[in-house]
């Protein structure tokens, strides 16, 4: 009786063998790391068959470092085939993934349609970036539903989604709008980061461009700076070929670090969603807490999509906290010992930051936490002993200013 086909394996076993070819390598467990600018060609065919071949999708050849190694290719593959994308494109950091996916998508003259809750670094993309290259924007609120269609122009090449977005944490339904899209002869690219190809499989509900800032989960220990796109094969070549003539590489050493995370990837994600689901929970029945933005919550904005759509959920969520003094929210923070204050997510450790602009004059503060894999009981006990320096009682009745939009 033969064991399960490599088609039929579960996540954990995919994470656990995907990437790696012991036989290739002198029968190493892990790829090794190939750390290489120069190969060398057996013949001068070798350079031949790739002018010839090199614009077919199937095509792969290590001629020069800045187009991969076998490190690279290893997590590029791995990513890919996780999400059920045709090809993966490792590149030096989530944000070079956006910026090498949208300019691949859009040309001079060209439109985009982008989420308003998207990640605020890529609205600086968005806003700064694509207007020099003669590429226009237009923000839409997230759950906009059918009504995209009539955001749709002429020039418009790609919709860009991020679900749940950014801060807010509103899930898009992204198979309906996929759908919109690719009616009007629109690309969808999605940033992937939150759930992960775990918890959502872009190209099962579709996508055609998936972007991860890897340096979060995928990585997962704080410790590389990381990005991937996957593709359908349809888009491969034309991404492939925008990221490598604009020099996006990735070291093989990140490269190393992005395959030892995923082999823990699943055994994390099922921390961090146990522990942030718990926090969310108890963070909901505060008095200083006025609202608590996590997706797997009911009546959180596109909790029913969630619930179609996604596997699970990570360890990253926002809460709105009581209208109050900046100084105490400053006081707050500064009191936490195990939610550290600092940018990024993904990684093994708790951290906390404001999302809302510093104001003494703010009616609501928007803070993003992302629960690592500290106890729980612990973490709970972190947040006791410093949420008392919030004052509930100050707590304002105007509705949230922040409800759909990017803070």
């Amino acid at each position: 009786m033969s064991g399960p086909q490599r088609q039929d394996w579960r996540p954990d076993t995919l994470l656990t063998h995907l990437g790696r070819d012991p036989a290739s390598h002198e029968g190493t467990v892990n790829t090794p790391v190939y750390r290489a600018s120069t190969f060398l060609w057996d013949s001068p065919e070798v350079l031949e068959d790739y002018r010839r071949h090199g614009q077919e999708p199937d095509y792969r050849g290590h001629l020069y470092g800045r187009n991969g190694n076998p490190t690279t290719a290893a997590f590029e593959d791995a990513v890919a085939e996780l999400e059920g994308g045709f090809r993966g494109l490792i590149m030096p950091s989530g944000l070079a993934a956006i910026v090498g996916a949208v300019l691949a998508v859009a040309r001079s003259g060209e439109h985009v349609l982008v989420t308003a809750n998207c990640y605020w670094h890529a609205r600086q993309v968005f806003d700064s970036l694509l207007p020099r290259y003669g590429i226009s924007v237009t923000y839409f609120d997230p759950m906009i539903g059918e009504e995209i269609a009539g955001l749709i122009g002429s020039t418009t090449r790609a919709l860009y989604l991020e679900a749940p977005g950014s801060n807010t944490f509103e899930v898009q339904d992204v198979p309906g709008l996929a759908g919109i899209a690719h009616a009007h002869g629109l690309a969808v690219l999605l940033d992937n980061t939150w759930a992960t190809p775990l918890f959502f499989r872009p190209f099962e509900h579709g996508v055609d461009i998936s972007i991860h800032a890897a340096t979060k989960y995928l990585v997962g220990h704080s410790d590389a700076m990381l990005g991937v796109i996957v593709t359908t094969r349809d888009w491969f070549v034309p991404v492939r070929n925008l990221v490598r003539e604009m020099g996006y590489i990735a070291s093989a050493d990140d490269a190393f670090l992005g395959l030892r995370g995923l082999r823990t990837l699943g055994v994390r994600l099922r921390q961090h969603e146990r522990s942030a689901l718990a926090v969310a929970r108890w963070l909901a029945t505060r008095p200083e807490v006025q609202r608590v933005l996590h997706p797997a919550l009911p009546g959180h904005p596109g909790h029913e999509v969630w619930k179609r759509d996604f596997r699970g959920a990570s360890g990253l969520f926002g809460i709105v906290l009581a209208a109050q003094p900046q100084d105490r929210v400053d006081a707050f923070l500064a009191r936490l010992q195990l939610f550290a204050q600092g940018a990024s997510w993904g990684g093994y450790e708790s951290l906390i930051r404001q999302q809302s602009p510093r104001s003494s004059t703010a009616t609501e503060h928007l803070l993003r936490l992302h629960v690592g894999l500290e106890d729980l009981d612990d973490l709970l006990a972190d947040l006791e002993q410093a949420l008392p320096l919030l004052h509930p009682h100050e707590a304002a009745s105007t509705p949230n200013a922040t409800d759909g939009q990017p803070a």
